[in-house]
């Protein structure tokens, strides 16, 4: 497995990991309609391309056949804090370390760039909360932000102190 910068070609790779991911992990949590919402909202041509232009870095995660298998979205917050936006998986892939791999790129960049922290909203009954546990993050708050038509993301805002 590697990982490599992502760029606006790679959008359609986003996306179909993103597809490919949300339900399974969010689809008995906040139904199909909201899945379907969010989607749209964050993983649309013209999201996405946003979130290039704003300077988000994103990465990918290929296999040996150069097969996206995951991604991860990263941008700088201020000269203490980055915040990881994104960092999904394709849940068919069987290797191991997929995620840890994604992780660590955004840790070295963040650490690169002078970092203290690293921050990221993460679902309260998704499993990859557990995940961030083991990977170092605390919760430093939980918050209901309104994403429009009547939706709610519930989160844990987690943070991964970089200084050690």
């Amino acid at each position: 497995m590697k990982v490599r910068k992502a760029d606006k070609n790679d959008i359609i790779n986003i996306q179909i990991i993103a597809e490919a991911a949300w339900r399974p992990t969010y689809l008995h949590i906040i139904g199909e309609e909201q899945c379907a919402f969010m989607l749209e909202m964050m993983y649309s041509n013209d999201s996405l391309n946003k979130q290039f232009e704003k300077g988000i870095h994103f990465f990918i995660l290929e296999n040996e056949n150069n097969q996206a298998m995951g991604f991860a979205a990263f941008e700088k917050i201020n000269q203490q804090k980055g915040k990881l936006h994104k960092l999904y998986t394709n849940p068919f892939t069987k290797e191991k370390g997929a995620g840890t791999l994604l992780l660590e790129t955004v840790k070295k960049l963040a650490i690169s760039q002078g970092l203290l922290t690293i921050e990221l909203n993460v679902n309260r009954h998704n499993s990859a909360y557990e995940f961030y546990l083991k990977k170092g993050f605390k919760v430093a708050s939980e918050i209901d932000l309104e994403i429009g038509n009547g939706y709610f993301m519930n989160d844990y805002i987690m943070e991964l102190d970089l200084k050690n």
